[in-house]
């Protein structure tokens, strides 16, 4: 056992640890890539973000889902980036644990593990509200078949399972093309700003009817718009030429998303109203009954072709925490059973551990409450990711990049100020929420700090990249 310079501890493990650990090379190019990145986040559309209206009346919204989009495609810019200059499964842990080191890693790696682990858990219970408004299905029958039926897609393997996800995607974007198309000759300004204003709130208006905190409370509902764009990355070992295939596609995706997500926030509102859409459970559905009728054929049809978008958002963000967790595993930072792969090349157990804590958290119902804590875990990894960048840039300015940045750090430097704003909105939108978050945190950062920094693999790929970096380094100073 060798110590290193960052007060961690490396096993020494067979020479066959790696092979036990391997996942399918060229599963994806880059119109895949795009499509996981909109899966991740499609669901986004259809479901929960309509709650910041509640927080924030639709102005604040606005606001919120303005400065979030800003965020997210400043953020998406430099993880295009890191992401072709350091292509491996870890994603942001990978570019964290480059740029600061073990601890950065983890902590960035658990943040994504938080926020992954926790929004399908989100997911499901949204699932539970189009099945209900479908069949009268709701509850942990219906949370409990979309976990057994999705993890059990990924199990048959990878190329496999982002192949199917393509189609259901695919599937989700005509029903938010058929909703686009179908509302726009409805649209009324007026009824963006029903919502009762609230006397009591400073800057309160119709505009802003919870004044300028409201804007604040919206936040994490607006991430909501685009959470989890920010896992393509993590496909990057079984990309074809994650060099040119990562900034492609996971850019591409974020144009895709950035459409979206301004045509939910006004047409659905704008067609039947903030009040009425504030706390839908399928939104999208009830702006169409409006329009349309309760049992109209166009409102049937995306209420059944929406749970696609929903089931595409869960069946990808299963395949982002398997890997995050595959990653950490393999480098020893979380238990090493949890990355061991199959004869079909996919991570079992990290498949199906957090699927059971995820069906665990759906069973309290309560999707709002559960983003609030994706986001909470979401915002610290953007924010340390972002500052991965900055030091990169400046530590490695030779390292390889294929792609690189517009407006360099400039870019990341907003959007991690940006982040960290975010991650403050957690606590005004739900305390409970953070705090519970935070917990869980917590406790994974003291496993780290009692355990795995003691026990950490130097042959997994991140940790063998750091080591070569560090003695190239060394020999450049002597």
């Amino acid at each position: 056992m060798s110590h290193s310079k960052s007060n961690v501890e490396y096993d020494q493990v067979s020479s066959d640890y790696l092979d036990k650990r391997q996942l399918k090379k060229g599963a994806a190019g880059w119109i895949l890539l795009a499509s996981l990145g909109v899966s991740y986040v499609i669901s986004g559309d259809f479901s929960g973000w309509n709650f910041g209206l509640e927080q924030g009346g639709w102005g604040g919204m606005l606001i919120a889902t303005v400065l979030i989009a800003v965020m997210y495609t400043f953020m998406i810019f430099g993880l295009a980036e890191l992401s072709s200059s350091l292509p491996t499964a870890g994603g942001g842990y990978s570019f964290a644990r480059r740029a600061l080191g073990p601890w950065g890693g983890f902590l960035t790696g658990t943040a994504i593990l938080l926020e992954y682990s926790i929004a399908p858990a989100a997911i499901a219970v949204f699932i539970g509200g189009y099945v209900n408004e479908l069949f009268g299905l709701n509850g942990p029958m219906v949370y409990a078949t979309c976990y057994f039926v999705f993890v059990g897609f990924h199990l048959f393997g990878a190329g496999e399972a982002l192949k199917i996800m393509m189609v259901i995607t695919g599937i989700a974007c005509i029903a938010l093309l058929v909703f686009t198309l179908g509302l726009i000759p409805h649209f009324d300004y007026n009824n963006l700003f029903d919502i009762a204003v609230n006397q009591q709130a400073s800057g309160a208006s119709t505009f802003l009817p919870e004044g300028y905190i409201g804007i604040w409370s919206a936040i994490p509902f607006a991430i909501w718009l685009f959470l989890a764009v920010e896992g393509v990355p993590l496909a990057a070992e079984e990309t074809e030429n994650p060099a040119k295939d990562m900034p492609k596609g996971i850019i591409t995706a974020m144009v895709v998303l950035l459409i979206f997500a301004f045509c939910v926030l006004f047409l659905a509102p704008g067609v039947a109203g903030s009040e009425l859409m504030k706390n839908h459970g399928a939104p999208l559905v009830g702006a169409l009954q409006v329009a349309y009728g309760e049992n109209s054929g166009v409102a049937t049809f995306v209420n059944v072709v929406g749970l696609f978008g929903l089931i595409a958002s869960f069946f990808s963000i299963i395949f982002a925490y398997s890997r995050q967790v595959f990653a950490l595993s393999r480098a020893g930072y979380l238990p090493r059973f949890l990355s061991i792969t199959s004869s079909r090349k996919v991570p079992t157990m990290a498949l199906i551990i957090p699927g059971v804590i995820g069906f665990l958290l759906s069973l309290t119902g309560q999707g709002d409450l559960m983003i609030t804590m994706a986001v909470f875990g979401a915002t610290i990894s953007y924010a340390l990711m972002m500052l991965s960048h900055i030091i990169l840039r400046k530590k490695e300015p030779n390292l390889a990049r294929p792609y690189r940045t517009p407006g360099g750090t400039l870019t990341t430097g907003i959007a991690l100020v940006l982040a960290i704003i975010a991650f403050a909105s957690t606590f005004v939108v739900s305390l409970d929420a953070a705090l519970w978050a935070g917990v869980f945190y917590a406790v994974l950062v003291a496993y780290f700090v009692f355990y795995s920094r003691h026990h950490l693999v130097a042959k997994s790929p991140d940790e063998e990249f750091a080591a070569i970096n560090s003695a190239e380094s060394e020999l450049n100073q002597s």
